[in-house]
């Protein structure tokens, strides 16, 4: 669960949680499988999601359930690192 505040300090998340990442990328296949390789035993939902217009970039939706921040942040920066993978939002 995350709740909001307005003082301008971090978010504070209670963990373990659900999770959603967006990745993006240009090859649908080597996308899939960056993010499974990443994500390797833990259990996942990966659905596709948009597509640009020219079909270039496809993004994909990650879910799954993160124990820590560090882990989060550990994903997040282990996805936007794979050559693959264009954006991790």
């Amino acid at each position: 669960m995350m709740v909001l505040n307005t003082t301008k300090k971090k978010a504070q998340i209670e963990y373990p949680c659900s999770w959603l990442y967006k990745v993006i990328g240009e090859d649908q296949q080597q996308v899939r499988q960056a993010i499974v390789s990443i994500i390797e035993e833990r259990r996942c939902i990966i659905t596709p999601s948009n597509s640009s217009k020219s079909g270039k970039y496809h993004c994909f939706n990650v879910e799954l359930v993160v124990q820590t921040e560090e882990v989060r942040n550990g994903l997040y920066h282990s996805l936007k690192s794979h050559p693959a993978i264009k954006v991790v939002l």
